[in-house]
């Protein structure tokens, strides 16, 4: 993808309680983990998602449609509920969708939008999706400045 400013709606990941399974849990949460991980991303490119980044139990993607995202979003938490876990508890996890323009810089995503998508994830509880859409309210607020 060209330099320059792209609107894309990032889909970020997190698992909820994760911590306190890889103490208690190492073995069956390194079994968990990796059917997490083939869940997720199997949602995420099902509905023509590219994920960027991965790390520990997160995923971030995105997409270039806000359809795509959400449908990518509520695929991995139908698959993430539907199945049978090794460790104690079901893994849940916590989805953040946010559109929005970003600056796309030598093959990576930078700016307001990234940060943005991981505080909305941060809200969720374990299998909600939270999605905000571009600058709803900074349009807002612009138009009452100008007044």
């Amino acid at each position: 993808m060209p330099d320059g400013l792209t609107t894309r709606t990032f889909l970020f990941t997190d698992l909820e309680g994760s911590t306190r399974l890889w103490e208690e849990e190492p073995d069956a949460m390194r079994v968990s983990l990796e059917r997490h991980d083939e869940l997720v991303r199997a949602a995420i490119e099902a509905h023509g998602g590219d994920v960027f980044s991965s790390a520990g139990d997160s995923f971030a993607a995105a997409f270039a449609t806000a359809d795509e995202a959400v449908r990518a979003a509520l695929d991995a938490q139908l698959s993430l509920a539907a199945e049978r876990w090794t460790v104690s508890r079901p893994l849940k996890a916590r989805i953040g969708l946010h559109t929005d323009a970003a600056l796309m810089q030598n093959g990576r995503y930078l700016n307001r939008p990234l940060n943005r998508c991981s505080r909305l994830m941060a809200t969720a509880h374990g299998g909600q999706v939270v999605w905000l859409r571009g600058d709803c309210g900074a349009r807002s607020s612009r138009a009452r400045r100008r007044q």
